[in-house]
């Protein structure tokens, strides 16, 4: 039995990757635990691993007294030098006890103890392993489904894969292998709890440092990512060494390294960016494949004003608006996207503000706060609502109204003409009296796209 016993402890050691000493440890504390059950709770006892014999030994002390007072913890005088005649009062004597004498109750207790030691134990071992392997990509088997995602069983322990964390339209069975980054690893009560994710942004990062060597050591950079999982993301790099180009190096031959993280991501497309020190020049590369005119950096907002080419639109907000979308969010700048058509009538409007504000030598503000705030409305103010602006007076509003007159757009002038022209016409023209039909309307230029990188036109194609 003692050789059987030293045995068990060995085999478990090496099992369930324990340590020996622990489970010795745990051995003695169940086999101590039982004791006291058995005796009561103020009983002295001490319970050790022979190694060379394979047998627990169990000891009671109990102290020599002239009057035993409580029988678990003194022994009397002329009892005690039954054992040893040279023992005195107060002195401590051992009694071995048999550990075949604890009955069935006491040994299904130290059974109990020694089981949930280990368990303690093994999870505590799991524990210690995965926390420090966050960022880490793992491979198990999918081996079931529950209300919080997928169970995977990664041999010594499980994972879950929440809802939340998989890659849209992605769908797994029983018995897949499936890939993923560690998380998170939360200390539960049942045991440690390994979250892992496929929709996460370090998933990508993690797998191009396991497919690129040059991400691996250093070499190139990964800057940012931004990810539309199952669908598009947008990385950023940079390289350490001139001779290497990132982009390239990322790619690999004929696309060969692209393609695995393309395909462990189910056709996910990757937009590979050069990073760039300079934010304009960054978004530039950002926003490919649609051509940029010029960028305009409002750094107190945090702001890119990005205007293209009329039919570069649709490129640069993409479909759905992922395009600027996902720019955003690697720039981590707000992104406004404009037409130069319309971006130059914004700036015209502007500038004649300002004009108009420098005649009467009265603050911009100073108009916008009177409700005055576009050229329009301070065209059709009244004299009065003028005079109310302070600073104003009746030298500077006819100077106001004279280059109010001045500054008119060219279009509204011709709508004038046109509208005093048809008011001096008595009778129909012939054209009219023969039915003609209405002239087709040319189409008015693209507006801006909304700001924070939203899309401005739903299902527009990049």
């Amino acid at each position: 039995m003692s050789l059987e016993l030293k045995k068990a402890i060995d085999q478990i050691s090496k099992d369930k990757g324990l340590d020996r000493a622990m489970l010795v440890e745990t051995l003695e504390e169940a086999v101590r635990t039982s004791v006291t059950r058995k005796y009561g709770e103020d009983i002295d006892v001490e319970v050790s691993f022979n190694e060379d014999s394979g047998e627990l030994e169990v000891f009671q002390f109990k102290i020599v007294v002239s009057k035993v007072e409580d029988a678990n913890s003194q022994i009397a005088l002329a009892e005690a030098r039954t054992h040893d005649p040279s023992v005195q009062v107060d002195d401590e004597m051992g009694f071995r006890l048999r550990v075949e004498d604890l009955g069935r109750i006491a040994a299904q207790s130290a059974k109990q103890v020694i089981i949930q030691r280990m368990r303690d134990a093994e999870q505590g071992i799991i524990y210690e392993e995965y926390k420090d392997r966050i960022n880490e990509i793992i491979s198990g088997i999918i081996q079931r489904r529950d209300k919080a995602g997928w169970i995977i069983n990664l041999g010594r322990t499980e994972a879950l894969l929440p809802k939340e964390e998989q890659i849209p339209r992605e769908h797994y069975k029983r018995g897949d292998r499936v890939q993923a980054l560690i998380i998170e690893v939360r200390k539960e009560g049942r045991g440690p709890q390994v979250i892992v994710s496929r929709s996460h942004r370090d998933y990508m990062a993690a797998l191009f440092r396991r497919e690129v060597p040059e991400v691996d050591d250093g070499v190139v950079q990964i800057m940012g990512v931004a990810r539309d999982p199952g669908s598009r993301a947008k990385v950023a790099v940079m390289s350490r060494d001139r001779d290497v180009d990132p982009v390239g190096a990322c790619v690999g031959v004929r696309g060969s390294r692209i393609q695995n993280i393309v395909q462990e991501l189910r056709g996910e497309r990757i937009d590979i960016v050069v990073w760039s020190q300079d934010i304009a020049t960054y978004a530039r590369n950002a926003l490919s494949p649609a051509v940029i005119t010029r960028i305009v950096v409002d750094d107190s907002e945090g702001l890119l004003e990005v205007i293209v080419p009329d039919d570069q639109l649709t490129n640069a907000i993409g479909r759905k608006g992922q395009n600027v979308k996902l720019a955003a969010k690697l720039l981590g700048w707000k992104i406004d996207i404009y037409t130069e058509t319309r971006y130059n009538e914004a700036n015209a409007i502007s500038h004649g503000l300002e004009q108009l504000a420098n005649v009467a030598e009265i603050s911009l503000e100073n108009f916008v706060e009177a409700g005055l705030a576009n050229f329009e409305s301070i065209r059709d103010a009244s004299d009065e609502s003028l005079l109310a602006i302070p600073g104003m007076s009746e030298a500077k509003i006819g100077n106001l109204r004279a280059a109010i007159n001045f500054l008119r757009p060219l279009g509204e002038e011709e709508n004038s003409n046109e509208d005093a022209a048809a008011a001096d016409s008595d009778a129909p023209s012939e054209t009219d009296n023969a039915g003609a039909q209405d002239a087709p309307v040319t189409p008015a230029p693209a507006d801006a796209a909304p700001a924070d990188g939203e899309a401005g036109k739903d299902g527009a194609e990049e």
